[in-house]
């Protein structure tokens, strides 16, 4: 599924249905992957088969499954060109500018 222009309940149900599909993989049963993940079942069944969970939930279920490797290149900036990384340099040294210290009535 690309996700590009999707709206944000399929790309959640995407999700839970790739959580699902690697559980199975692995055969690991509901029940086991929510005691791995130290979630309850229904939070597991949930995740599964909706996607509507927290980000907590979703990272407890990805890390038991030893999938957390994938979530590394999650939001990493992308630089393409060299103005673009010069930008991005400049903003991550952007400091604060020294207060003035005005005269006090």
């Amino acid at each position: 599924m690309a996700f590009a222009l999707a709206p944000a309940t399929e790309v959640l149900l995407a999700l839970g249905q790739r959580v699902r599909a690697q559980r199975l993989a692995q055969q690991v049963p509901q029940r086991e992957l929510a005691q791995m993940a130290g979630l309850s079942l229904g939070a597991v069944r949930k995740l599964e088969s909706s996607g509507q969970t927290s980000l907590e939930t979703l990272v407890r279920a990805v890390q038991a499954l030893g999938l957390v490797n994938e979530l590394e290149d999650l939001f990493v900036l992308k630089r393409q060109s060299i103005a673009q990384m010069e930008q991005a340099e400049a903003v991550s040294q952007r400091q604060r500018a020294t207060r003035r210290r005005g005269s006090r009535s």
